[in-house]
């Protein structure tokens, strides 16, 4: 074949992509990100399966080895010292994931991920309180934002990038792709959805959350066992318990911060803020004698659906979860909420006539809700979750506490992009830490 016979096809296959690509805007823009998710969805399912893992490993071995705790203040200082010298570009943790989607600077260091990997498993391997979705989101941000260069993304698709691979991180780390979608369009803006990167978000968390379940990741799986005929009376029972899980989700954001603040301005060198902070929680393992408020907590959340529990769990929880993360250690806030809202929903049960696995299914995502503000995703992990049959009680719990919470969040940079009532309407475009 000619050199011009091969210009004249070539020219032609390239004028018929231009009219095709025109024609269907939207294939070409389904087969960039297709391609794009497969690859982050991959590494990010991976990596989060690594993470399961050594967290169950780290988890085990300190249930069997309880003199591992006497540690934590020294694990505390190792942590300290490692953000405060070589960390500090990264050390903003969930809320710079936040501000890059917001305003994208710089790429995102790697160091994020690595860092915050030894950071939680480290605070779980010698007692401390905390979770795994910080973690997730983090290694996720950091993981995705390299390819932002070698991809040549625009300053919209990067953004778009670090939304998939939040969807991916939080959807193939508690095994629910759908909630974790929703959950990366919803958080960073509070009272909207940013739907232009729903796509790669749903595609990313779906693949994430296969890839880790081929590497044989265990996910934790919790049963509702008695679910009620929606009526007038039960609805009022749902909104009442969503008006409880709403104030315990504000109170725990102000409290956070608020003692995130203490430790900053009585403590000058930041090494020294996680240090004290493992002391405190070592004694106090010390002192109630048992290892139940510490790391996930997962046996007690369980338990919450099955048997009624003590009233004070979901206080003695909170408090230790929010001594270690203010503090400084590492780790994610969403599982000690579940813990803390599945024990205050069984609690619920002495006075609110709703079965008892479902007041704490309710509370796992409400508490969650108000935290995080946002109801939808925690409705949709709900029903991935617990089952299609719960949605409605969970659907009014979740957004009476998310109501209920105000302006308040664990995510001090969430922007707002439509007010939670009328009156401020003014607040609209600020972040929760300008107000």
């Amino acid at each position: 074949m000619q050199k011009s016979q091969k210009k004249a096809i070539s020219k032609k296959i390239n004028l018929n992509i231009k009219v095709w690509s025109r024609k269907y805007p939207a294939i070409p823009y389904i087969l960039k990100w297709t391609c794009i998710c497969l690859i982050i969805g991959f590494l990010v399912g991976s990596a989060s399966a690594g993470f399961l893992q050594s967290l169950n490993w780290a988890t085990n071995f300190r249930e069997n080895n309880i003199w591992l705790i006497a540690f934590l203040p020294i694990c505390g200082l190792l942590i300290g010292l490692l953000y405060h010298y070589l960390g500090k570009d990264v050390e903003a943790g969930n809320n710079l994931l936040i501000d890059t989607i917001h305003e994208p600077k710089k790429i995102i260091s790697f160091r994020m991920a690595p860092f915050v990997y030894i950071g939680t498993i480290a605070t779980h391997f010698f007692g401390g309180s905390a979770g795994r979705e910080g973690t997730a989101l983090q290694m996720a941000g950091a993981i995705a934002d390299q390819f932002s260069k070698p991809f040549k993304l625009s300053v919209s698709d990067r953004q778009i990038l670090i939304i998939a691979a939040i969807a991916g991180g939080f959807g193939s780390v508690f095994g629910t792709p759908l909630a974790g979608a929703i959950f990366a369009l919803e958080f960073f803006l509070i009272g909207r959805i940013r739907y232009n990167a729903i796509f790669p978000a749903f595609i990313t968390a779906i693949i994430a959350d296969l890839v880790t379940k081929l590497w044989q990741t265990p996910h934790t799986h919790y049963h509702i066992d008695l679910i009620p005929d929606i009526s007038f009376l039960n609805i009022g029972y749902a909104v009442i318990a969503g008006v409880f899980f709403g104030l315990c989700a504000a109170t725990f954001s102000k409290l956070l911060h608020k003692t995130g603040s203490i430790f900053k301005s009585n403590i000058g060198y930041p090494p020294l803020r996680p240090f004290i902070g493992g002391v405190i929680v070592a004694l106090a393992v010390w002192a109630i004698g048992t290892t139940k408020y510490i790391g996930l907590g997962i046996p007690t959340i369980v338990n919450a659906f099955e048997y009624q529990l003590p009233a004070y769990d979901f206080a003695l929880k909170m408090i230790f979860t929010i001594v270690t993360l203010a503090a400084g250690f590492k780790g994610g806030e969403v599982t000690p909420l579940f813990f803390i809202g599945a024990t205050l929903g069984n609690a619920l049960g002495f006075f609110i006539p709703l079965p008892t696995g479902l007041l704490a299914g309710m509370g796992f995502v409400a508490v969650f809700a108000g935290a995080t503000n946002t109801p939808i995703a925690c409705s949709i992990m709900a029903i991935e979750l617990f089952g299609a049959e719960c949605g409605v009680y969970v659907a009014i719990a979740c957004l009476v506490s998310y109501l209920l919470s105000g302006h308040t969040s664990i995510y001090r940079r969430q922007a707002i992009g439509e007010a939670k009532h009328q009156r401020f309407s003014n607040l609209l475009g600020k972040r929760l830490n300008e107000l």
